[in-house]
């Protein structure tokens, strides 16, 4: 240790600190404007400029490491009045519009130096060096003002070190008097993410939200994200009841970090399409009703219903709703209902993930902190587009690979990570499961393995190498359309690491095998060890907001909250005695299985809250077929979605700004959502609306006062939710689960001595084609996905105008040489067919896709890739394979 005096106080540090860092862990803050985080002190600002002893000129605390004995004054006269000549040469040329000013509640510029110059007395003698420099507002959402700037370079640190982006080009401060981009071009058209983090760390305004009120007396909120599965928290800030601007927070989830929905897409919340009042459809066309009269004819429906028997009702859940919600839907379902006929979309994305690790480890969810990237030494990712779907994420993984941790990636498409990786295996899709056998078959070969573990960890090994002794790398490899070298070098590098991370997603569950794929995962860590450890693990990363909260609540057929069995008597015992009813005991049917049962007609009453399966499940055509055919369908939304035009009723929910209540992120992370603005007309939070119902129907059980209520619930009836309580969420606990008790925080990583099924399970995963491949008629494969700038079914992101300049046409990504060969240029709107649909969407090229393959995401109605999947659904978790569909293409 490094002993100091600072301000006459002893100081002990690391060598290597900063005289900046020393003194602020004592409490002593000296000014800044250029230092962010850690990272490449340059002490451009000289705002932070001190005196050490011995020294002959001042020193830049930032930049300046501590040396034993070093004495160092930070306020002296010299000290003040060297920074209010470095603030002064700032300030000379910076135009002074304070109170237009997207920072005129938080000007760091000001507030923060408010005591080395009147600002007041020096904006009115005003700024004789200012000369009027153009904007760069190319950028659809925010807008680079020149003549705020102050050359910080404070956003050129968040662009490459926090979202590694790499688009802003260093400066000389006595050359440059301004921040510009590679090659001097506008800032739309480089390869900026439109993330914002460079406006949240802009200490003066230069860098702003096109659409922001800079207006003092406005509510802060802190909430969490409606979108992806990452859980940021943000700050909402409202004005008239409005959101004006989210922003982003230090020390959460996401660090300070948001991508661009998270930070601009928040326009759906005040848009006017939103629902208001219920809608009851009479002669054909959807109409406005009062409260009672929906709810009254909602009761008599499901009464009828029921009188058909219990498998006549079905209910669709929601990843978008809270805890809470998810929570009174399935026992409203499961005890009113009387059937056990719930699902939601996890079905259609990670339900390979509860079953596969659920067989594996005991228990379906990602392993990991989101935090414990940091400390990995190497990871794998595949079947996720991480940078896009799930943005924080993607970044932090660039970050660490940034520090000198190994990355491997294996894609069909060359995704930006691939452009970051040690190893790059492009493999064919629908290969997961040769790829993780061939990854560990080079292990083998290489004996790597850690016997150890194996030993005292698992069991089923000795048949699990039986049958790995069948194949070979070079067998696996043909299969990928790899390198057999390259799939060597990346199972011996992922092995040698000592802690490592597996990342995937829907690219890797979205099979008739995915429940394969996500045991081949789980092998190989078992097989390196590499689980059960902090920043070793699996990590399935869950794709919307609270997805991982909708399967704990029992949003699921065959499992009550907490993923306790249906089929298991004593549970049911617990929830009769808890709820007071006879519970349904059979397993009940998958969303899938449910829209077949509206075709059918052995579904008589469909209740979907918060779901639109007329653009997210797979065969759009088959779906629309079915609820043609629909005997009664309720939809509880916030807008008319491709789905209600098939609804019987509508009624308009609240959305997560509008109530209170917990989400789930991927990280078993529970976190508070808190109310900011009121809902717009009647419109009422989802448990509202069920509990309205209930009660119509004299039923018991679901007479709650708030959402704090029903998480007491929860904890009662849920282990994993035990010591969970929206009072210590608000006290500042971060909690995740497992936590079985009120004085703890839960689990940081899972499986830590022993598995959760007791010793893990290697499980014997074959290699089994796609059902449909590329033939005669139809030549291509298409594989689907998301893309960053649009969630889910677009209900809530096509409302942000930006978003639809960037995204808002359908597209299908093609390689220029296949196009080439059918004659299409780029932007020439072609037509997809496949054995289920036919959609049109314009060419994008991209070379770092296979030339048999083509790429369309799902998020748009009639022009979505949904309209072309489907087929044989996996037989262990009944998830559709919507990642491989053949499919032939005309200009």
């Amino acid at each position: 240790m490094v002993n100091l005096i600072i301000d006459g106080q002893n100081i002990n540090v690391e060598p290597g600190t900063t005289i900046l860092k020393a003194a602020s862990s004592i409490g002593i803050e000296i000014p800044t404007l250029c230092s962010f985080k850690d990272f490449t002190p340059d002490g451009t600002c000289r705002m932070c400029l001190v005196e050490v002893v011995g020294s002959k000129e001042l020193e830049k605390a930032c930049s300046t490491e501590v040396a034993e004995g070093m004495v160092v004054n930070t306020d002296t006269f010299v000290v003040r009045n060297e920074r209010r000549k470095a603030l002064k040469a700032l300030m000379v040329d910076h135009k002074f519009d304070c109170m237009a000013c997207y920072k005129y509640e938080t000007c760091f510029f000001v507030e923060n130096n408010a005591n080395l110059i009147d600002f007041d007395t020096y904006k009115a003698e005003g700024t004789p060096g200012y000369a009027e420099r153009p904007l760069d507002d190319s950028n659809p959402f925010y807008f680079y003002d020149p003549g705020k700037c102050v050359l910080c370079g404070r956003c050129i640190k968040a662009c490459d070190h926090l979202q590694c982006s790499h688009i802003l080009a260093a400066f000389d401060p006595e050359k440059d008097n301004i921040i510009k981009t590679f090659d001097n071009l506008p800032r739309a058209e480089t390869d900026c993410v439109s993330c914002g983090n460079c406006i949240a760390v802009c200490p003066t305004g230069a860098l702003a939200p096109k659409q922001f009120k800079p207006f003092k007396y406005a509510k802060h909120v802190k909430t969490v994200c409606p979108y992806c599965g990452v859980g940021c928290t943000v700050n909402l800030k409202v004005i008239d009841n409005k959101i004006t601007d989210v922003f982003s927070t230090e020390g959460d989830v996401n660090d300070n970090m948001l991508c661009v929905k998270g930070r601009f897409a928040h326009d759906f919340v005040s848009s006017p399409d939103r629902l208001t009042t219920p809608l009851i459809r009479k002669d054909g066309v959807l109409q406005e009703a009062s409260w009672e009269e929906a709810i009254a004819l909602v009761a008599k429906k499901l009464n009828e219903a029921k009188a058909e028997g219990p498998q006549a009702v079905a209910g669709l859940s929601s990843a978008r709703c809270t805890n809470e919600e998810n929570y009174v839907f399935q026992k409203f379902i499961r005890t009113v209902g009387a059937t056990n006929n719930v699902d939601h979309c996890a079905r259609l994305c990670h339900a390979a993930t509860v079953a596969g690790l659920a067989k594996s480890f005991g228990s379906g969810a990602m392993t990991n902190s989101i935090e414990e990237i940091d400390m990995m030494d190497v990871m794998l990712v595949s079947g996720s587009n991480t940078t896009e779907t799930h943005p924080v994420i993607g970044a932090r993984i660039k970050q660490r690979k940034a520090q000198g941790a190994a990355l491997i990636v294996a894609e069909p498409r060359k995704i930006e990570l691939a452009n970051y990786a040690d190893v790059y295996l492009q493999i064919k899709p629908g290969t997961n499961v040769p790829l993780f056998n061939g990854l560990m078959r080079a292990i083998l070969d290489a004996g790597l393995e850690d016997k150890n573990f194996i030993t005292e960890r698992t069991e089923g090994y000795e048949a699990f190498i039986e049958f790995m002794n069948t194949i070979t790398v070079e067998e696996c490899a043909e299969i990928c359309g790899v390198d057999p070298a390259e799939m060597r070098k990346a199972g011996e590098l992922y092995a040698t690491k000592d802690k490592g991370g597996i990342f995937y997603s829907m690219g890797l569950t979205q099979f008739n095998t995915g429940t394969d794929g996500v045991m081949t995962t789980a092998n190989l860590a078992m097989l390196t060890g590499k689980i059960g450890r902090e920043g070793c693990g699996v990590n399935p990363l869950r794709g919307q907001n609270n997805v991982q909260g909708a399967c704990d609540m029992g949003a699921l057929p065959s499992d009550l909250p907490g993923y306790q069995k249906v089929a298991n008597a004593e549970v049911i015992e617990k929830f009769e005695a808890a709820w007071g009813v006879t519970m349904p005991q059979n397993v009940g049917k998958t969303l899938t299985e449910i829209i077949n049962g509206v075709g059918d007609n052995t579904i008589k009453f469909l209740y979907i809250m918060g779901e639109n399966p007329m653009v997210s499940d797979p065969n759009t055509n088959h779906v629309r077929k079915s609820l043609e055919k629909a005997n009664f369908i309720v939809v509880q939304d916030i807008f008319q979605t491709e789905t209600t035009e098939y609804a019987d009723v509508v009624l308009p929910a609240s959305v997560y700004a509008e109530k209170d209540g917990t989400f789930t992120n991927t990280e078993r992370r529970i976190q508070l959502v808190r109310k900011a603005v009121e809902a717009p007309g009647v419109a009422k939070s989802d448990w509202e609306i069920i509990a309205m119902i209930a009660k119509e129907m004299g039923a018991k059980g679901f007479d709650f006062n708030s959402a704090s209520e029903i998480m007491d619930e929860i904890a009662a009836v849920t282990p994993n939710y035990t010591g969970v309580s929206h009072q210590r969420l608000e006290n500042g606990d971060r909690i995740q689960w497992p936590c079985f008790s009120k004085d703890s925080e839960g689990a940081k990583f899972l499986h830590a001595g022993k598995f959760t099924r007791g010793l893990g399970a290697f499980m014997i995963a074959d290699y089994i084609p796609p059902e449909d491949q590329a033939d005669e008629e139809y030549p291509l494969i298409l594989m689907t996905g998301r893309i960053l700038e649009h969630y889910h079914t677009r209900t809530m992101t096509k409302r942000t105008p930006g978003i639809e300049v960037i995204a808002g046409d359908a597209f299908v990504e093609i390689n220029p040489a296949k196009a080439e060969e059918f004659g299409i240029a780029e932007g020439d709107v072609i037509n997809v067919t496949s054995p289920r649909g036919s959609v049109f969407a314009k060419a994008r090229f991209n070379e770092g896709i296979m030339e048999n393959n083509l790429f369309m995401p799902f998020h748009y109605g009639d022009s979505g890739a949904n309209c072309l999947t489907g087929g044989t659904v996996d037989p262990i978790a009944k998830i559709p394979p919507l990642k491989v569909s053949k499919v032939r293409i005309t200009k």
